[in-house]
């Protein structure tokens, strides 16, 4: 079992009635990096009030899981953001930041100690909440116009290996017809407006060898197989 240090943030509220459903249950895992030089400025941040920015867990390089905000509450991760057409990310998801310096301060691959905790830590999650694989996603899939992480490092394979969210093993490249890939995107779950930054952000979850925002025929294949496995 990972170590896990109770360090609460003021940061949070309590879910919205109804935010994911009848009940209000949790149906969003979100993933982030930090973005920040070390995890004590991560920390130190995420339980400032005044910062008003929060997680339910972060997990330093080391693999120590802090635990920030009880999973009953909502915690303030995705900000202004959307997937599968609703808003209010925060009130139906749960939010686990990976220290990382991110693309401002040095972006590098994802710690071994740290990915091998995320997926004990994501399969508990996924055992006690009714997640399902496609809602598995990172920051820049329900925020594709503000923000990159967990980006293009990220082993999103791994993870589906283990049966944490999707990854499609298999793809066939095809031209898309005018309009069809902002269709496609938003059956997925994608906010489509800037359908560049979107490309963007489904390249940097599901074609990592290059993210340029373009729908060529690699991309589109993906965006295929993914669709296939989410039905």
């Amino acid at each position: 079992m990972s170590p896990r240090v109770e360090r609460p943030s003021p940061n949070f509220d309590h879910r919205p009635a109804g935010a994911a459903g009848d009940d209000g249950a949790v149906d969003m895992l979100v993933l982030h990096y930090t973005g920040m030089k070390d995890a004590q400025a991560a920390l130190a941040r995420l339980c400032d009030p005044v910062a008003k920015v929060s997680a339910h867990y972060v997990i330093d390089e080391e693999g120590t899981v802090f635990a920030l905000v009880d999973e009953s509450r909502r915690a303030w991760h995705a900000g202004a953001a959307s997937w599968r057409g609703q808003g209010d990310v925060n009130g139906r998801s749960l939010g686990i930041e990976l220290v990382n310096p991110g693309h401002e301060f040095g972006y590098r691959d994802f710690a071994e100690a740290q990915m091998a905790v995320l997926e004990d830590l994501a399969r508990d999650i996924l055992a006690r909440h009714a997640i399902a694989p496609r809602n598995v996603v990172g920051h820049s899939d329900v925020a594709p116009r503000r923000k990159r992480d967990p980006g293009e490092l990220f082993d999103w394979a791994r993870l589906a290996a283990e049966g944490i969210g999707l990854w499609p093993t298999a793809s066939e490249p095809r031209v898309a017809e005018e309009g069809e890939v902002s269709a496609l995107l938003a059956d997925f779950g994608y906010e489509t407006d800037g359908l560049e930054e979107t490309l963007r952000a489904f390249q940097r979850h599901f074609r990592q060898s290059r993210v340029d925002g373009a729908a060529d025929a690699e991309t589109v294949g993906v965006l295929d197989a993914v669709l296939r496995l989410s039905t």
